[in-house]
C-alpha cells in the first residue's frame, strides 16, 4: 500500500488542526475512492522535529506558493517520489475550506502520481482532444464538497467519466452524483485538455465555457504548472521537518 506522509508547514494551521483531519481524509481514501480507483493508501502525520518515513509520498501544507519558501517551487520528495501541496494560506484568504484542497490534491495524487495521464477523445480522423487525468477538477468547488465527520472533502470522478462511449446516466460518474455524462463538468468544476491537432499547449475549460491558455501561467505548486513543465525542469525537495 501506498504511504503518504502528512507534513505541516504552514504558519496558519497548528499541527492539531492538520491531524484531526486526517481520520476523515483517510476515511475518504480508503472507503470512498478506492473501491472506484482501485488505489488505496495509508496516511501518517509528521510530527514536529521529524522527517517523512523513508519511501512515502508527501502531502505538504504550506502558506501559499508566494511564500512558501523552496518547497513551494519543488515538484517532487527528496527520494524523487509524488508531492501533493495545500496551499491554507490562500485558501483561508478566500474563504475556502483548506480540507477540500487536501483532499483534492490526495486524490488527483494517487489517481495520476506522475501528472502524465491522460484520456483521448478522437473527433475525426486527424483531430482529437487529450484531457488531463485529473479527478477532482471536474467538481472542483467547496460548494460541490461533501462531509466526512464534519470534514469537508471535495467530490471527484469515477472512471467513466473518461469514458466517451458512455451515455448519459448510464454509469456513476462521480462520488455525488453531481454529473451525468462523460467530460460535463459541474458548476466551479475546470479541467485541462490539449487539441492535438492545434497545437499551443495545454488549455483550460471551466463549466461556464471559458478556455484559459496556457500561456496564463498557472499558481506555482500547481499539478497544473508541473503537467506542463518538461521532467528534466522538475525539482526535488528536502524533507520539510527535522
Amino acid at each position: 500500500m501506498i504511504s503518504i506522509a502528512v507534513i505541516n508547514a504552514s504558519t496558519v494551521l497548528s499541527d492539531d488542526q492538520v491531524a484531526s483531519a486526517v481520520p476523515a481524509l483517510q476515511t475518504q481514501i480508503s472507503q470512498h475512492f478506492a473501491p472506484a480507483w482501485g488505489v488505496d493508501a495509508q496516511l501518517s502525520v509528521v510530527a514536529a522535529g521529524q522527517s517523512p518515513a523513508p519511501g512515502a509520498w508527501w502531502l505538504v501544507v504550506l502558506d501559499n506558493s508566494d511564500v512558501a519558501g523552496a518547497l513551494g517551487y519543488h515538484d517532487l520528495t527528496s527520494e524523487g517520489l509524488p508531492l501533493g501541496k495545500v496551499f491554507a494560506g490562500t485558501d483561508l484568504q478566500y474563504g475556502q475550506q483548506w480540507t477540500v484542497t487536501a483532499s483534492h490534491e490526495l486524490l488527483e495524487m494517487l489517481a495520476d502520481p506522475d501528472i502524465n495521464l491522460t484520456a483521448f477523445v478522437q473527433s475525426s480522423a486527424k483531430q482529437g482532444t487529450l484531457y488531463a487525468y485529473e479527478v477532482a477538477d471536474p467538481v472542483e468547488a467547496d460548494a460541490l464538497a461533501y462531509s466526512i465527520d464534519g470534514v469537508p472533502v471535495s467530490d471527484f470522478v469515477f472512471p467513466a467519466w473518461f469514458e466517451s462511449f458512455r451515455t448519459p446516466g448510464s454509469a456513476q460518474f462521480d462520488f455525488a452524483n453531481q454529473v451525468t455524462q462523460p467530460f460535463q463538468l459541474a458548476r466551479g468544476g475546470y479541467i485541462g485538455v490539449f487539441h492535438v491537432s492545434r497545437g499551443g499547449g495545454w488549455t483550460l475549460i471551466t463549466a461556464d465555457g471559458q478556455t484559459l491558455r496556457h500561456e496564463q501561467r498557472p499558481r506555482v505548486g500547481s499539478r497544473r504548472e508541473r503537467r506542463a513543465t518538461p521532467r528534466e525542469h522538475w525539482q526535488r525537495s528536502q524533507p520539510a521537518r527535522g
